[in-house]
C-alpha cells in the first residue's frame, strides 16, 4: 500500500486527465455510480466517498443532490488538496486524509461511494473486512456503491477483458507506454477479485438488494442496501 500511496502521490495533478484516456467508458460509470443513489434530491443525506481522489465522484454528487453533505476520505494528502479546490464553492465538505482499511468512521453514514480505489486492498479478508465496516456505518436504509475494476470469472474472460482494456487505452496513449508503465502497475498494485464474489461477499455481510448497475468488461458498478429492520 505504501508504492500505491507514492504512485498516486505522484499523479494527483495529472489524474482526472489521464483517468478518461485509461478507464473504459469512465463517465459512463460514474453516471451509473450517481444515479443509484436512491434518494430524493433535495434531501439532506450524509455521504462518505472512499477513496475521493480529485473530488470529481464528490462533485457529481452535490451537482444532483445540492443538499448532500460528503466527507472525502483519501490516503493521499495531493489528492485531498485537490478535491478541495475541485470542491471549493461548497462549505458542507469535510475532508480526511487516511487509508480507508483503518479509517475509523465519525458518524454514520446514508450513503457511502467509492470508485477505483477498492482493488487496491491487497487480499479478499481486507475487501471483505472493509465492507463489514461500510456496512456496520450506513443508517438503515443507507446504500453502497463501487465503481471498480473486477476480474474475468476464468482464465479465458480475464485475458479478453485485459485485450479489451489495451484496445482502448492505445487508442489513447502509445504501445509503449501501456507496456512499461500501466501494466506493471496493475500487476504490482491492484488486486481485483471477481464480480460474483463481491456479490457473495456483500449478501453475505448483510446488504439487501445486490445488484450490478452497470459492467463493461473488467469495469463494475455494484453494491446493495441496508434495510431498515
Amino acid at each position: 500500500m505504501d508504492n500505491v500511496k507514492k504512485h498516486f502521490e505522484e499523479e494527483a495533478k495529472e489524474f482526472d486527465g489521464k483517468i478518461l484516456k485509461l478507464v473504459p467508458l469512465y463517465g459512463e460509470m460514474i453516471d451509473a455510480l450517481v444515479t443509484a443513489i436512491p434518494f430524493d434530491r433535495q434531501k439532506s443525506f450524509k455521504v462518505l466517498d472512499l477513496g475521493c481522489g480529485t473530488g470529481e465522484i464528490s462533485k457529481r454528487i452535490k451537482e444532483k443532490f445540492p443538499n448532500s453533505k460528503i466527507s472525502c476520505l483519501d490516503f493521499a494528502e495531493n489528492m485531498i488538496e485537490l478535491a478541495k479546490i475541485k470542491l471549493h464553492e461548497y462549505n458542507d465538505v469535510t475532508y480526511y486524509a487516511g487509508d480507508f482499511k483503518d479509517f475509523k468512521f465519525p458518524r454514520k453514514y446514508d450513503a457511502v461511494v467509492s470508485s477505483l480505489a477498492l482493488h487496491h486492498l491487497i487480499t479478499d479478508d481486507d475487501k471483505k473486512q472493509v465492507y463489514k465496516k461500510i456496512f456496520d456505518n450506513l443508517l438503515p436504509g443507507g446504500v453502497f456503491y463501487n465503481a471498480d475494476v473486477v476480474l474475468g470469472s476464468n482464465d479465458y474472460l480475464q485475458e479478453l477483458y485485459l485485450i479489451k482494456w489495451k484496445e482502448f487505452m492505445t487508442k489513447n496513449v502509445s504501445v509503449e507506454y501501456v507496456e512499461k508503465e500501466v501494466m506493471p502497475k496493475y500487476y504490482d498494485e491492484d488486486h481485483p477479485a471477481r464480480l460474483s464474489d463481491h456479490i457473495k461477499w456483500l449478501t453475505d455481510i448483510g446488504f439487501k438488494d445486490v445488484d450490478v448497475i452497470w459492467k463493461y468488461y473488467m469495469g463494475a458498478v455494484y453494491g446493495g442496501v441496508k434495510k431498515i429492520p
